[in-house]
């Protein structure tokens, strides 16, 4: 996305969704060293004017511009990448040694596969399998 690339910005993931009665329309950002409020600030600046110019969507909506956050999905190759060696945790479509969820440490990724390390075991899984994977969040 030009505007993105304009200020060095990634653009991680856009959501459209219904909360109560209220539309909203969620952009997440991103770029090295984290962003910051004025970052979200100056991407929603560029982008309002062209949202309302080719008038996309014509529900009326609020436009809400954030980080992805700590838990953030992992989707594109390029976050898989990044998360090498980092906590993972993840859920499954289906049932894999009797249990849908996991939690590790991300220590390989391919097209096909998803491998990460628990208690210092490798255990892999079918990237067509993982309805989700994010980063861990410990408190």
């Amino acid at each position: 996305m030009p505007i993105m690339e304009a200020h060095g910005f990634e653009l991680v993931d856009v959501e459209y969704v219904r909360e109560g009665s209220d539309w909203f329309l969620r952009v997440y950002a991103d770029k090295p060293g984290g962003i910051t409020i004025d970052d979200c600030e100056t991407i929603s600046r560029a982008l309002d004017p062209l949202l309302d110019k080719e008038d996309f969507i014509k529900d009326s909506y609020i436009l809400e511009v954030s980080s992805p956050g700590l838990g953030r999905q992992l989707k594109k190759d390029r976050d898989f990448e990044r998360s090498i060696g980092e906590e993972v945790e993840g859920k499954l479509f289906k049932a894999v040694g009797q249990r849908k969820e996991f939690k590790g440490i991300l220590k390989s990724w391919s097209a096909d596969e998803i491998v990460i390390e628990e208690d210092g075991t490798p255990v892999s899984f079918e990237r067509r399998n993982v309805s989700l994977i994010r980063l861990a969040v410990d408190f």
